[in-house]
């Protein structure tokens, strides 16, 4: 029987080897893309797998992001002895595969099963522009990603027992989930609303199961933010108040579905109207399948966590400030949502009992294929670019070919120690010179701002080709402080501030 699940699953193996190699063409070039949150995980994991300490590159905890990520990275420099960042490219390919692997297993569990409709769902997720741009940076999305999916398969196989043993496995991944990405109480809320609708259990038995749940499946993650307030005082750094209103945040949100969906920019106009009526259609559904008594399904799983997951981030993005919602913050939606939406087609065909009905197929089949022959468009453009100079970032030739990283590398002598080095990119500092440097403050942080300009002698490295408006400008600094110009080269410079 279990090799039968197994040889049910081959076009998932062959989807899942597809998808490796498409990770591997789209990284060849350059390697895997480097942004500044890779930086800090590849550092600290490097730090971890070398010395056993949460250090950033900045030789501060790591704090603004949880520990699990930089801990998977390290266990696998350990094994290996190579760099995250120069495995990072082989790293993401295998999860890619996992990913899509475990999305066809689950599919073969859903109540109408259609293997046209597994083979267009799989397809959909290899060439999907939002995940090969998640799976070719060194982003902690591409690991929790892999853990939704796993989450889904634990708790389908919790309906199947209702054991607490079974439970308790839930719980340790929703648990290894938050430390994952902080977003990870997703998991806990999609896990914990999937135990609320149940109409299997006796009340008593639903309580103790939601404390059970609720209980392992956030320890880690308190864990996580004591450590951080005990290290730095801060449980998940420094986040300051949203400045986006949440009905913009709806329109954020439903350009991105635009985007996956294919829709031209025309569809724009609509887009906060688009994602109240994707959200409120997804929890009309649930609810009403859990009216009729049949919420135990992979399916509803997988619309739990898109609702949970889809209102957390409008609703946190509201609160909070961090980038303007994008495909990479929903890309943890996207595999759950497309199921969600396509998923009730090959149930209602069945429905249909004339031969309208191979007509009605055909409509669906057709409708799907245009929505992919749009996506390989869209990822052929970005590969043909990518060939040309590298995943955007800091692994791109902007910056692999800069004269001033070059210029840097080869002046590192110029920095006296103990006169502390400040940059408007400390990331890139770091990765291009092994250099720890400090940010300039950002200018909203007014004791930050005084105690930067407090300081009297610092250096400056300054990289002209960056426009971070949060941070403290140049102009700006120049007016405060005496600069003097002791390097110098194109898209870069470097002060020296040194008064009595």
């Amino acid at each position: 029987m279990l090799n039968k699940r197994y040889l049910t699953n081959l076009d998932s193996l062959i989807a899942a080897i597809i998808g490796f190699v498409v990770i591997y063409l789209f990284t060849k070039y350059s390697g895997v893309g480097i942004s500044p949150d890779s930086i800090m995980y590849a550092s600290t994991a490097s730090n971890l797998q070398a010395h056993g300490t949460i250090i950033t590159f900045n030789k501060g905890p790591l704090v603004f992001f949880p520990v699990f990520y930089p801990f998977f990275l390290a266990v696998i420099q350990f094994i290996t002895r190579v760099d995250p960042i120069e495995a990072g490219a082989m790293i993401n390919a295998a999860l890619f595969a996992a990913v899509i692997f475990t999305s066809g297993w689950i599919m073969e569990k859903f109540i109408s099963h259609s293997r046209i409709y597994k083979w267009l769902i799989l397809i959909a997720i290899i060439l999907s522009p939002g995940l090969l741009e998640i799976y070719t940076y060194l982003w902690s999305e591409t690991l929790f990603i892999f853990e939704i999916l796993l989450f889904i398969i634990a708790y389908w196989r919790y309906l199947q027992t209702h054991s607490t043993k079974a439970l308790v496995w839930v719980a340790l991944i929703a648990a290894v989930s938050c430390i994952t990405r902080y977003a990870g109480v997703t998991v806990i809320g999609a896990g914990g609303l999937m135990l609320l609708l149940n109409n299997q259990l006796t009340i008593k038995k639903k309580v103790g199961h939601i404390l059970l749940f609720g209980v392992i499946g956030i320890s880690l993650l308190a864990g996580n933010l004591l450590m951080n307030r005990i290290n730095s005082g801060l449980s998940t750094g420094t986040r300051y108040p949203s400045i986006t209103p949440f009905v913009d945040n709806l329109y954020y949100f439903g350009t991105v579905i635009c985007d996956w969906g294919s829709l031209s920019k025309a569809a724009y106009p609509y887009a906060a109207v688009i994602t109240a009526v994707v959200l409120l259609a997804l929890i009309g559904i649930l609810l009403w399948k859990a009216f009729k008594g049949r919420i135990n399904s992979y399916e509803n799983i997988v619309i739990a966590f898109a609702i949970v997951y889809g209102l957390f981030i409008v609703i946190s993005a509201s609160i909070s400030r961090y980038e303007r919602i994008n495909s990479r913050l929903l890309s943890p939606m996207f595999i759950p949502l497309l199921i969600a939406c396509t998923s009730w087609v090959p149930d209602v065909l069945l429905l249909v009992k004339s031969k309208a009905k191979y007509a009605l197929a055909g409509v669906a089949i057709l409708l799907m294929l245009a929505f992919e022959y749009h996506t390989v468009r869209t990822d052929y453009q970005r590969y043909d670019d990518e060939c040309d100079y590298g995943v955007p970032g800091y692994s791109d030739d902007d910056w692999n070919k800069s004269e001033f990283i070059v210029y840097l590398r080869h002046h590192q002598n110029m920095f006296k120690p103990g006169i502390p080095i400040y940059t408007d990119a400390d990331e890139a500092v770091y990765l291009f010179t092994r250099m720890s440097s400090t940010v300039i403050p950002h200018k909203d942080n007014k004791g930050d701002v005084q105690r930067f300009y407090a300081q009297k002698r610092f250096y400056l490295i300054w990289f002209t080709n960056l426009y971070n408006t949060e941070l403290v400008s140049l102009s700006d600094i120049m007016k405060n402080k005496k600069l003097v110009k002791i390097g110098s080269a194109k898209e870069g410079d470097i002060y020296l501030c040194e008064e009595k």
